[in-house]
Order: structure tokens, then sequence, then C-alpha cells
């Protein structure tokens, strides 16, 4: 796993040498393609959480680096080329992610990200609860509200909203979740008029806490794009 891990970071950091940042306002395609892109961002760069349901507890932390890779579905290499960008048909987000437990089984949690060369700088948030905490024998059930916002991205502004709800059950060491939800996406740039819309959520993943070292991976699918992610940390 933990090389899994290191090829992740790696591609994620090779990348964005492949491409040029993103000019917004040299798009081809009319307002079409303006709607195209901002539905790949929006999938690519909402909210994961990368996390069980259960909440971590009063005393708990959860710090660790993350890795996104999203199979952008409504872009197409030709309508990157037109605003500079190449080799951009999957595109990988490095974060920093950390989260602190609150009472009454609530977390809060944020994470910061920058992709080189592409201009895109993204930060979000998260407040879950865990309105089910779980126990040896039931299951933990969360829900959960987010945000991101983009920001770099010369003539761009796109933030989006989630809210979504997930179940989880640990076995041991190992504690496999999975969720639904929708995220809202809004955005806007001087070259095309604003997009405004939703897209479903689906996601599953699994957490393996091994005590000094924790690592989880997650499938999403958000909308028509379909994102993995795999984070390596501490949590505790």
């Amino acid at each position: 796993m933990k090389k899994i891990f290191v090829l992740a970071i790696a591609l994620g950091i090779a990348q964005p040498a492949m491409a040029g940042s993103i000019n917004i306002g040299g798009l081809s395609g009319g307002q079409a393609s303006f709607r195209a892109v901002s539905e790949d961002l929006g999938s690519a760069l909402s909210y994961k959480g990368v996390e069980p349901a259960a909440a971590l507890g009063i005393t708990g932390f959860d710090v660790g680096l993350e890795v996104t890779q999203t199979s952008l579905a409504k872009t197409n290499a030709a309508l990157w080329n037109s605003m500079g960008v190449s080799n951009i048909s999957n595109l990988y987000v490095p974060k920093l992610e950390i989260a602190k437990g609150l009472p009454l089984d609530i977390d809060v949690a944020g994470f910061v990200s920058t992709v080189p060369t592409t201009g895109i700088k993204l930060y979000g948030g998260e407040l879950r609860w865990a309105f089910m905490p779980g126990s040896i024998a039931m299951p933990a059930v969360a829900v959960r509200g987010s945000l991101t916002k983009l920001s770099g991205v010369s003539d761009l502004s796109l933030n989006t909203k989630g809210l979504d709800i997930s179940i989880s059950k640990g076995f041991a060491m190992l504690t496999p979740y999975a969720g639904i939800g929708k995220v809202w996406t809004s955005s806007s740039s001087s070259s095309f008029a604003s997009e405004s819309f939703s897209q479903n959520k689906l996601f599953a993943g699994a957490n393996l806490n091994l005590g000094l070292t924790n690592l989880a991976a997650e499938y999403d699918k958000t909308g028509s794009a379909k994102s993995i992610s795999v984070k390596l940390g501490f949590r505790f």
C-alpha cells in the first residue's frame, strides 16, 4: 500500500510538468465547452474525505497526505489544448489534510492543495456528525456538509458544496465504508455565462489503521467523472 501511495504522489507531481497553466479565456466551443469544463472540475475538485463514518472522538486527530486522481469525463484533449493545457485527461490533486474530533460525535476537517503549473490552488473543509456513533455490533452512520474553493486560475471562479451520508463498520484494524450524496458546483468567468448545477455522488473506501501509520483508499463517482484517492498519515 505504501508503494501505491508513493507512486500516486510521484504521478501527482509529474502530471503538472506535462501541462501548461490553464487559460480559461482561450477555451474553444463556447458555452457548452465551459459547462463541460465546469462539470469535470466540479467533480475533480469537490470534497473527498477518504475516511470512515465513525467519529474521531474528542481527543482524536487525522492528519494525512492525499492524492486524488480523477478521470475527466466531459472534456477532451482539444478543449484543454485550447486553454494551453495538455495531457490532462487524468487530473492529479495532492492535498494536505487535518481533521479534529469534537464533542457530541462531531468532526471538523480541512485541506489545502496546489497543483503546480496548472495554476490550480484549492482549499476546502467539512463538518461531519456521526448521529449513529457505532459500536462493536453496530455500524456508524454520519452526515457531512463540505465545501471547496478554487483559486489561482485566471478568469475562473469555481466552488463546490456537498452533502452526503455514509456508513462504516470496523473489523479489527480495517474499516470499510460507503456513502451517497450530492455536489453543487458554481463557476463563473468573464468570458462565459455563469454555470450552477448539481451532480450525484457515490463513494466507497477502506481505512487501515496500523497504529503509527494510517492508510486509506477511496473510489468516488461524482457526476460522470471517477476518482481514486489514496491517503497516508496518522489517525488516532
